[in-house]
């Protein structure tokens, strides 16, 4: 199959979450799988500083709106992959991030923005750019592309359409003067546009809801995701949307890379290890300790946190759980940032408890790698986290996740029982209830487990054997692929 994955942020080009790895990783494994895949992204600034050498390959160029665009084409890093990427100088050619000049505030005409690239993304799939490809399958990802199936949904002969969710918290809601200045059709497959049952969402236009009613079949990142996102709880508004399409939804569960995340072969950690040699795992742990200014200490069960700083991941769950936290022979070793007051209170929590909460905000890579490796467990206490890699990462290298038992979290983590020896199968420690006293207890069961030293062996081992590796994912996302074309005869 001929597969184009459209996408905002590509690793290792442009990254500010968990979207790149999945567009880097993803097509990988398809690849492998013997499909061909190709990516397109928007051509931002301080990706073409990184590649300075670029030269448009593709000889193709258009006026949209107004706007010249061209199309660039260069392989993906060490992979035969094509990658296009659109640029328009007037829409990415700014500094800051890919959304806006930071986390704070996106730019004012990210609707003008996103929807250009979906037009051009279209040319793409519809063979009209570079006129040597046309894909089978156009994969979309989260609001940014979510105007292309709804391009595409009159179009013939098209391509399948799959659009995925990555996190329905982000929507891409504009109003509706920025909805008619993108001059869309008025009726889209006998649909208004402007109504409630196509892109129209409670008085604003919905980038995601254009998607989830254009699309030939949605998708997100994970089974129990895509559950949770079918009640009002976590559905954002959504959830009879997603209902009412019935099994053109489903949930498909990311994956990890298994050689940049290999405690067997990380170059950033201070000492390789693997179930084998679970006790060369210590000399991480005294390394992280050091990286953190932190006293020097094997036995002490260290947790580490490597995340954004947002609400959805709960910290300030964390935040009201410390006293009682501060109370057990624990220490947390934070690498983080994001939102400021998040950032300030960790900060003054350190002061408050100086030797045993240690923070660096920001984020680096190495610091990264070695907290994974070098933690005794992994603290992720999210609101609802769509998939999650980091409990992954954790159990490869060996590290006990603690996590509440929502979406990914849930499907990827096999709780242990409480205060019980016959801990099974199990390879981390889950909450069910989003308090305090539900992390307390849960930090509790971990420390119960740590204090028997065989059990934890037990419990770090049944983790690394684990399997999270892309190819599983890549060929249940290749059976729906097949199951969109198959439909389409």
């Amino acid at each position: 199959m001929k597969i184009l994955f459209a996408c905002s942020e590509l690793y290792p080009l442009i990254k500010t979450g968990g979207l790149a790895d999945v567009a880097y990783n993803l097509p990988l494994a398809l690849s492998r799988l013997g499909h061909q895949v190709r990516i397109v992204l928007p051509a931002y600034r301080s990706l073409l500083n990184e590649l300075g050498h670029l030269r448009a390959v593709v000889a193709f160029s258009t006026r949209i709106d107004g706007y010249r665009l061209s199309l660039l084409k260069i392989n993906l890093e060490n992979t035969a992959i094509p990658v296009y990427l659109i640029d328009c100088p007037e829409l990415f050619d700014r500094s800051g991030g890919p959304y806006g000049e930071d986390r704070e505030h996106g730019w004012p005409d990210n609707a003008k923005r996103f929807a250009l690239f979906c037009r051009m993304v279209t040319l793409i799939a519809m063979d009209q750019a570079d006129q040597s490809w046309q894909p089978d399958i156009v994969h979309c990802n989260d609001w940014h592309t979510g105007l292309v199936p709804l391009l595409l949904a009159t179009a013939k002969p098209r391509p399948r359409t799959l659009f995925t969710i990555h996190n329905l918290a982000y929507q891409g809601l504009f109003d509706e003067e920025e909805f008619k200045a993108l001059k869309l059709p008025e009726m889209v497959d006998g649909k208004r546009l402007w109504d409630y049952r196509a892109v129209e969402f409670y008085g604003q236009m919905s980038f995601m809801k254009a998607a989830i009613v254009f699309s030939d079949a949605v998708n997100t990142v994970s089974a129990g995701y895509a559950r949770e996102v079918l009640t009002e709880q976590f559905g954002c508004g959504l959830e009879g949307l997603l209902q009412s399409i019935g099994p053109r939804f489903s949930g498909i569960a990311n994956g990890i890379d298994n050689r940049l995340w290999d405690p067997g072969n990380d170059q950033l950690i201070d000492t390789v290890y693997g179930t084998s040699s679970l006790h060369r795992k210590v000399f991480n742990k005294l390394a992280l300790q050091e990286a953190f200014f932190h006293a020097r200490n094997s036995e002490r069960l260290v947790l580490g946190v490597v995340s954004r700083l947002t609400p959805q991941k709960g910290f300030d769950l964390l935040l009201e759980a410390l006293p009682l936290i501060m109370q057990m022979p624990v220490d947390i070793l934070l690498l983080g940032s994001g939102d400021q007051k998040l950032e300030k209170a960790f900060k003054q929590a350190a002061l408050k408890y100086p030797s045993r909460i240690e923070v660096k905000l920001g984020y680096d890579e190495k610091i990264a790698h070695l907290v994974i490796a070098g933690a005794d467990a992994l603290l992720i206490p999210s609101r609802y986290e769509p998939c999650g890699l980091t409990q992954m990462y954790a159990q490869r290298y060996g590290t006990i996740p603690v996590a509440q038992g929502v979406g990914g979290l849930a499907d990827t983590i096999i709780d242990i029982p409480p205060f019980s020896e016959d801990i099974a199968d199990a390879t981390g420690v889950l909450f069910w209830q989003y308090s305090s006293s539900a992390l307390v207890e849960a930090l509790q069961r971990l420390e119960f487990v740590y204090s028997n030293r065989l059990l934890w062996r037990d419990l770090q081992r049944a983790g690394m054997c684990e399997d999270f590796s892309w190819e599983s994912s890549a060929k249940e996302y290749a059976q729906l692929y097949k199951s969109l074309l198959v439909a389409q005869r």
